[in-house]
């Protein structure tokens, strides 16, 4: 029986993907080493190696407490303690900067509050997880900007600046007993005529911003 125009051209057809097909199949036997049988790792087994190399990775040498201090030794104190009671009238409990380190005489400071908790509003705020209020850390700002005010042309060290307004504030984290609060603000205006000034300010625990203000204004009381 003859075969017909069609069932010839499938035959060929077949016989071209056949031969396509053990041509790719002696490709793929060439990548594998018939030597190296393929292996799997059970889950236990990953977990060992992987731990095996963590344990050969070098942990830091723990620090001694003089080379934790010396962190902060480039840190200059500007003006004291006894300096600002010099400057300030503010007194214990609501004096809530302890130095500065920082200071551009009429324009900006950057200074230091030192959070305890033997600092009385922690009693009530909050007993089971004492948290500086925000409000501190905004008058902390402003004492900071009035050691600055008291300073220039116009007023008095020991004269009593008044909070006449705050906008954009902003608290980013908790600020608790035994973090470092440190403080920055920079004046932006200055009326030596009628004691009026204005600032901004923002403060810092470990390098994180903890609290920001856009504006913070103050009057010299007169």
């Amino acid at each position: 029986m003859k075969q017909s125009q069609t069932q010839i051209q499938r035959n060929q057809s077949n016989k071209m993907k056949l031969a396509l097909l053990a041509t790719l199949a002696t490709a793929a036997t060439a990548f594998v080493a018939p030597s190296a049988p393929l292996t799997t790792r059970s889950p236990t087994q990953i977990f060992a190696e992987d731990e095996a190399e963590a344990a050969e990775v070098e942990e830091p040498a723990p620090r001694s407490a003089a080379e934790i201090s010396a962190l902060t030794s480039s840190v200059k104190t500007i003006f004291s303690l006894e300096d600002i009671n010099g400057i300030l009238p503010h007194r214990y409990p609501f004096l809530l900067v302890d130095k500065v380190v920082e200071y551009e005489q009429g324009k900006r400071a950057v200074g230091i509050k030192s959070v305890t908790l033997n600092e009385p509003h922690f009693t009530g705020h909050f007993p089971n997880r004492p948290i500086m209020p925000g409000v501190l850390q905004v008058e902390a700002l402003a004492q900071l900007a009035g050691i600055i005010c008291l300073q220039m042309e116009g007023a008095e060290p020991g004269a009593v600046f008044f909070f006449a307004g705050v906008d954009g504030v902003k608290w980013k984290k908790p600020v608790v007993p035994g973090d470092t609060l440190v403080m920055e603000v920079e004046i932006k205006k200055w009326n030596k005529r009628f004691g009026i000034a204005s600032a901004t300010g923002r403060a810092y625990v470990d390098g994180e911003l903890a609290v920001e203000l856009d504006e913070m204004k103050f009057a010299l009381a007169k």
